[in-house]
């Protein structure tokens, strides 16, 4: 009996069976765990990209106009339709049906430095620059918000074990991401020019966008730069990112490609005059300076009235003088309104005037004294009939219209009634592109911004092309005609330089 009952305890047989039946509760309750958990993570995923792409999607419409934020809703209900299919509430639905609220932000917090005990990681703090007022403040929404309403699932592991709503064995899982829309421009100038529309628009009327299609408002001058300023200190300029000085200003202007992005969310200004790098950088695309004809060469089309030039050995210009209306023919000439002050365009702010000019020239003036019929000191071309523009009413011909047309028609050596071309001085070789007489930059809502000094972070009302009607020859203004818009209501020439980006932040 007693050898019977020590070999019974010794014998390890079915001892695997005991233990299974021990612990088989804690091996199926873990793998239901793991099964719970990955339903619940492929859930939040399938939410979670949702609600990232319908952030992005109505990201992409913040784009500064008025109308964005009705934009952005139309992209929320009809751009993205993304199905989510790990949910046990009910068959498979379209995120949509689940609800989704937004909220439009001017800006977020930024992010800091998580690893200080002191900081706040940006993702963790709290946003509060919500827009209110979607219909006035739509131009200032840069980011949106998206929550999806949280959708549940019924869990197979009791969910008294863990957070969730025991009494149904149920989970909620919800999402949500903030996305915001950024558009900067590469190959720009450092210059701004205050939106000669703002108030206008304000008031319910043009807008910079009308203006930007509409040939009559294009062939208005503007003045880029002159005795009036932008506010205390600033005179149409910006840093630039070759340095923060009077040289790196003038590299940037005179340069073929300057090496500038600028952010359609914030520029910095730079205040002062800068009379002289600004007319020695700005001139060389003229070829009226010595410093940059061999690395940033002229346009290959001047025309500008000279009346006597000197040059140097080395072909460039020593000195340069110009015909005024008295002596013989001139440049492209400037809006009738000027030098005395034009109307303002809006009258209620009398103040404005001289800055927009009336867009009141003589096109056909112009081409009879500029384009004598080759070998002949009497005789004109006649007017261009095949250029899309006409020499009076509505569709009179802008100075970009006229200049371009010389260009492509092989016209720029044509000989004026005072003996000058187009050609660049001294027998300088031009360059064909990109345009030298383009200069770009960006539009700013002034009046709203009230500029004082340097400031930074300024955003873009839009970016724009203008054409340089004539070098600068007084050290102070510069006159041009707007071109080209970025955004809603330009004509696409400027999409080459845009960089466009939506993306999401949280």
């Amino acid at each position: 009996m007693l050898r019977t009952i020590r070999a019974f305890w010794h014998d390890q047989r079915g001892i695997a069976l005991i233990l299974v039946s021990v612990t088989l509760p804690a091996i199926i309750g873990f793998s239901l765990l793991a099964i719970d958990m990955s339903r619940v993570n492929n859930l939040h995923n399938d939410l979670q990209k949702g609600a990232d792409a319908l952030a992005l999607a109505a990201a992409a419409e913040l784009d500064g106009q008025s109308d964005s934020i009705t934009r952005g809703d139309h992209a929320l209900a009809t751009l993205v339709a993304n199905k989510y299919t790990f949910s046990t509430s009910g068959p498979p639905q379209t995120l949509a049906a689940a609800g989704v609220t937004r909220r439009y932000l001017r800006s977020i917090p930024a992010t800091l430095n998580p690893g200080k005990s002191s900081e706040v990681a940006g993702d963790a703090r709290p946003i509060t620059d919500v827009i209110t007022d979607e219909v006035t403040d739509a131009k200032a929404a840069r980011f949106v918000e998206v929550k999806v309403t949280p959708v549940g699932f019924s869990a197979i592991f009791p969910a008294s074990f863990l957070t969730g709503n025991a009494a149904n064995n149920s989970f909620d899982v919800g999402a949500s991401a903030v996305a915001g829309f950024s558009t900067s421009v590469c190959d720009y100038t450092p210059v701004f020019i205050c939106n000669p529309y703002e108030k206008t628009e304000a008031a319910g009327g043009l807008t910079l966008e009308q203006a930007a299609s509409s040939r009559a408002q294009r062939r208005r001058q503007l003045i880029l730069r002159g005795d009036k300023f932008y506010g205390p200190g600033n005179f149409s300029f910006l840093e630039s990112p070759a340095g923060n000085g009077a040289p790196a200003l003038k590299d940037s202007l005179a340069k073929i490609k300057p090496v500038s992005c600028y952010s359609q969310n914030g520029v910095n200004t730079k205040p002062g005059q800068n009379k002289g790098p600004v007319e020695n950088g700005l001139n060389a695309r003229f070829g009226l300076t010595s410093t940059y004809v061999t690395s940033d060469p002229p346009a290959q089309n001047v025309r500008m009235g000279v009346k006597n030039v000197t040059c140097n050995t080395d072909k460039t210009v020593k000195s340069v003088t110009y015909n005024t209306a008295a002596q013989g023919t001139t440049g492209l000439p400037r809006d009738g309104c000027y030098p005395n002050n034009c109307t303002p365009l809006d009258p209620a702010h009398p103040a404005d005037a001289g800055m927009l000019g009336d867009g009141n020239w003589n096109p056909s003036g112009y081409w009879t004294a500029n384009h004598l019929v080759p070998g002949s000191t009497t005789t004109s071309r006649p007017f261009p009939t095949d250029g899309g523009f006409t020499a009076t009413g509505t569709e009179a011909a802008t100075r970009y219209d006229i200049y371009k047309y010389e260009v492509d028609h092989g016209m720029i050596g044509d000989k004026s009634t005072s003996g000058d071309t187009g050609l660049p001085l001294c027998n300088q070789t031009p360059i064909a592109i990109p345009d030298r007489r383009i200069l770009y930059g960006a539009i700013l809502d002034c009046s709203k911004l009230a500029l004082n000094g340097n400031v930074d972070n300024v955003p873009v009302r839009a970016f724009g092309s203008f054409f340089i009607t004539e070098p600068i020859k007084d050290g102070k203004e510069i006159y041009v005609e707007l071109v080209d818009i970025t955004g809603k209501g330009g004509r696409g020439t400027l999409d080459n330089f845009l960089r466009d980006e939506a993306q999401v932040y949280r």
